[in-house]
């Protein structure tokens, strides 16, 4: 590899030791004219983040470039996708990450400029090139990791109950029939519970129904407490849901569906839930007693009304 040029090296040496001199010159030209609104709500060492880190890679690259520097995985790579998930948390718009090092790049071609003259034309066009390309890679990881984050954010919401936060219908039976492949090749069984409110209307026409919200949060949340890690459960709409217990041997149905119930009474009793929050409930296991997803689901549901009218009764 060839020596770097001298002139380079001293450049390279400025930026780097006044990396903290120019972070603060992005925070104040952020500043001007709002053009980073979310800065005004941060302190000094908030405003500047990684930003004099980015400066000290960025003379780095300068006189000694490293193409794998920001490969992806990177330890800077990385750290990019780290400083856009922390301003992202701190309130700031994808445009204002991105905004941020574009003020950098004005920045630092200023620092260069008022130096040019200890530079010839090719150090000129070589520190331009080095700089631009760094600071678009460092962009680009910063919208590769807002883009991931959405993207996983929209793949949660595709698959989850918005009100609960458990798998909805489509979701849930599409795993139920992943785990039965499993439980057929390994001889293992499935039980599935299938319950909903007793009286539900009566919640929401006497409470409100952001009371009735409110319990069918609550009831979901007790239910996830409730499973072990391998199981899952799913709001099937309104106030029904269901769950499926992995290797579960006759009784695992009953038992879970005992806690469940000890833990809806305590809240009853403590004023967490109204009166009106019991539950029915139906069970039915894979493979001893149905085949397949469907089957279990029209045997549980059956042996839910059944509960449901012995409890009217």
């Amino acid at each position: 590899m060839c020596e770097p040029a001298p002139a380079l090296e001293e450049l390279a040496s400025a930026i780097e030791a006044m990396s903290w001199d120019l972070g603060i010159a992005v925070v104040e030209e952020g500043l001007l004219d709002d053009q980073i609104p979310s800065l005004q709500r941060l302190g000094r060492l908030g405003q500047l983040g990684d930003m004099p880190t980015f400066i000290v890679e960025l003379s780095r690259e300068l006189i000694d470039p490293q193409p794998e520097r920001l490969r992806r995985g990177s330890p800077l790579a990385a750290q990019a996708r780290d400083h856009a998930r922390q301003r992202e948390s701190l309130g700031f718009a994808p445009r204002e990450v991105v905004t941020e090092f574009l003020i950098l790049r004005r920045v630092l071609w200023r620092f260069v400029s008022e130096r040019a003259a200890q530079l010839d034309r090719e150090e000129v066009l070589t520190c331009e090139r080095r700089l631009n390309d760094t600071i678009d890679q460092l962009v680009t990881e910063c919208v590769v990791a807002y883009f991931d984050r959405a993207t996983s954010e929209l793949a949660h919401e595709a698959r989850h109950d918005q009100l609960t936060g458990l798998l909805h219908h489509q979701a849930f039976v599409r795993e139920l029939e992943l785990e039965l492949v499993r439980a057929t090749r390994y001889g293992h069984s499935v039980a599935l519970v299938f319950l909903d409110l007793d009286r539900f209307k009566e919640i929401n026409d006497t409470y409100g129904h952001q009371e009735g919200d409110r319990a069918l949060k609550r009831l979901a949340g007790l239910l996830r407490e409730t499973l072990r890690v391998s199981d899952l459960a799913g709001r099937m709409g309104g106030d029904e849901f269901t769950a499926y217990l992995v290797e579960a041997d006759e009784e695992a149905g009953s038992r879970l569906l005992a806690r469940l119930n000890d833990r809806v009474d305590e809240l009853i009793a403590a004023g967490e839930l109204p009166p009106a929050c019991t539950f029915s409930a139906g069970l039915a296991t894979f493979p001893h007693e149905a085949p397949d997803a469907d089957a279990l689901f029209r045997l549980a549901d059956s042996r839910l009304y059944e509960a449901k009218r012995s409890r009217a009764a």
